[in-house]
């Protein structure tokens, strides 16, 4: 036996072990680092989001939801494939801490990171709300209740609180006069008392500068040019003759004249089918009736458009007194200096509405 090899072959054995050591090493960090590569990009990157056939759809997440109830109601509507890797990035990006309420726009073949990034960063779509023509802010609560998370009850609350409304200097019966006309973009999230605020600088905006001085100059608050305009609002559709419509109630102010306005009795009655005032509908007991109080009703009888309020600011000086539908059912009027002269006006339209039988 030869002693002398045998070590020989195993310190040959040793250093070759020794010289390859660094490239198994570095093999060895390739593979952990691949195969961390390959669980980042399972777990991160790779696409996870499945619309089943839509390009995108709107998450909503109400106010004051915990994560396992985001990720239930992502389960529910089917959108996740793999809800382990989801919740395994999460974990990571540390979501479970970070949820906030919001309208979220989810994109088909969205990876976990990307929707967790949205998500975690609140970044969510902005809603269009549109505030025009109500009549009641019982009926805009109900158009704001179905854009928005607060429901329609939240706003009533806020309408109807006399204290909380003395901040924006308006009045439950002058509350109207606080928004604007125009589409608003908001947070769905958006609480009632949030809405408010929003509309106050909105308002503040408009008002501040020359459309306040001529209120002033005019003598009126802007609730009681709100509440003009709003008459004039349903008075005409026709733009061009809102100007004179306004100089007509301006005389009537002035004079201390009753308005006997037709759609402040309408208004009184809530029953906006009606077609023709009658005798009998002159006779209900309402202080919006301006057949039977004279000056402005409470408040506004809806929410005016824009060119309404500047057509009280802008009225257009003259003698009339009186205006009547024309008798060619046009939408257009017929103005008057002289009671007898709208009573020949006012026969002359009732005769046509008599031979269309309307009622």
């Amino acid at each position: 036996m030869n002693i002398f090899s045998a070590r020989t072959k195993g310190s040959a054995h040793r250093h070759l072990f020794n010289d390859l050591m660094p490239y198994i090493l570095i093999f060895s960090t390739l593979l952990i680092l691949l195969i961390s590569m390959g669980r980042f990009y399972l777990n991160f990157t790779r696409p996870n989001v499945e619309l089943k056939g839509k390009t995108f759809v709107f998450f909503y997440i109400p106010s004051n939801s915990s994560y396992p109830e985001v990720k239930r109601e992502l389960l529910r509507k089917g959108y996740i494939r793999n809800i382990k890797t989801f919740n395994w990035s999460a974990q990571r990006m540390n979501y479970m801490n970070r949820v906030k309420a919001g309208k979220y726009k989810i994109l088909e073949g969205m990876s976990n990171r990307a929707l967790l990034q949205m998500l975690r960063a609140g970044h969510q779509e902005a809603v269009k709300v549109t505030i025009n023509g109500a009549r009641t802010p019982g009926e805009l609560a109900g158009k704001i209740g179905h854009l928005l998370e607060a429901d329609s009850s939240s706003f009533m609350k806020l309408f109807t609180n006399s204290s909380f409304l003395a901040r924006y200097h308006v009045t439950p019966q002058t509350s109207l006069s606080l928004f604007i006309p125009d589409t608003y973009h908001l947070y769905w999230n958006t609480s009632a008392d949030q809405f408010f605020q929003r509309m106050y600088k909105e308002y503040l905006k408009f008002w501040m500068g020359p459309r306040n001085k001529r209120c002033d100059s005019l003598g009126l608050s802007i609730p009681e040019v709100v509440t003009l305009a709003s008459v004039i609002e349903k008075e005409t559709a026709k733009n061009d003759e809102k100007k004179i419509i306004a100089g007509v109630y301006m005389n009537r102010l002035r004079k201390h004249i009753p308005l006997q306005a037709d759609p402040t009795v309408i208004f009184s009655l809530n029953d906006y089918t009606i077609k023709r005032v009658l005798n009998e509908h002159l006779k209900i007991d309402s202080p919006y009736n301006t057949y039977k109080f004279a000056g402005l009703p409470p408040g506004p009888i809806c929410l005016p458009s824009v060119s309404s309020i500047d057509a009280v600011l802008n009225y257009q000086p003259h003698q009339y007194l009186y205006f009547c539908a024309k008798d060619d059912l046009s939408g257009y009027h017929n103005f008057a200096i002289s009671l007898a002269e709208h009573n020949r006006n006012a026969k002359k339209y009732q005769e046509a509405m008599n031979k269309l039988n309307i009622k």
